[in-house]
């Protein structure tokens, strides 16, 4: 059994992690394959050979043949893979952040969806299946300080709250939210970022490209990531409670996005 992980960025942050942490044995399982040697290329096998991972020049043609099995968004492996034997291969709604955001055409409609120190796995599933039902296309969640780095029980949580929607949602799995924002603004997405104390929802109009970010129910949306938003949205409520939970106003968002779209 073996796991193929391919995009610049997915197979340098792997070997990378491989290379800090110093994981011999883990090294010993991976190769890393590649046709030519670029500026991207050439940082990944840096850190391959630090970490002992073998490095194995090939063709094209053979890194075609061995993605034919990969999600047709995997299969665009742009001159890299890391083969991990052993390794369960990968659901294939787990994609790439990096690589689906430069699939994105121009003129597309699209839907991005940021979830920033949410650490609550069920809030984690319930915003999944709004974003299931709204046609969100992506959900974004970071490596740490969130239910991205859930155990596996966490995980299962997910999952059931999600009423299975968290095998079908594309998720990415990321190290760096805010990167991921100046990424997204250099692909001609506006971002959106949630807070009681923004621009009334009912006064929006959502862009083509929409990148929608939600924030802890505590601490609200991290400062640095905050100072990456387009607009500040705010959903208007009369109730006696300070705020919606965070999973309720996910679903309102995205019901107000999926509905200006039709």
């Amino acid at each position: 059994m073996e796991n193929i992980l391919t995009g610049f960025h997915a197979v340098e942050e792997r070997v990378k992690s491989v290379a800090e942490k110093g994981e011999k044995e883990s090294a010993k399982k991976m190769r890393v394959l590649y046709d030519k040697a670029g500026p991207r290329i050439k940082k990944i096998l840096s850190f391959a050979k630090d970490a002992g991972i073998l490095c194995i020049k090939t063709t094209k043609e053979e890194l075609d043949k061995k993605a034919l099995s990969l999600s047709e968004l995997a299969r665009n492996h742009r001159g890299v893979m890391l083969v991990i034997e052993g390794e369960e291969k990968i659901k294939s709604n787990i994609v790439d952040f990096e690589q689906f955001v430069s699939s994105v055409k121009e003129d597309a409609d699209c839907t991005i969806l940021l979830l920033d120190s949410i650490t609550d796995p069920h809030n984690i599933g319930a915003i999944i299946r709004s974003a299931d039902q709204f046609s969100a296309d992506l959900v974004v969640l970071p490596n740490h300080r969130s239910g991205g780095s859930a155990s596996g029980e966490e995980n299962e949580v997910i999952a059931r709250s999600s009423a299975g929607a968290a095998s079908w949602v594309k998720i990415s799995k990321v190290a760096n939210l805010v990167r991921c924002a100046e990424i997204l603004k250099k692909n001609g997405f506006w971002i959106y970022g949630a807070d009681a104390r923004g621009e009334r929802l009912d006064k929006i109009s959502f862009a083509k490209k929409t990148a929608i970010i939600m924030g802890s129910e505590g601490s609200g949306i991290a400062h640095l990531l905050k100072e990456q938003c387009d607009v500040i949205a705010s959903i208007p409520t009369s109730g006696k409670l300070d705020s919606l939970n965070v999973s309720v106003a996910a679903g309102v968002l995205l019901y107000e996005r999926k509905r200006q779209s039709l």
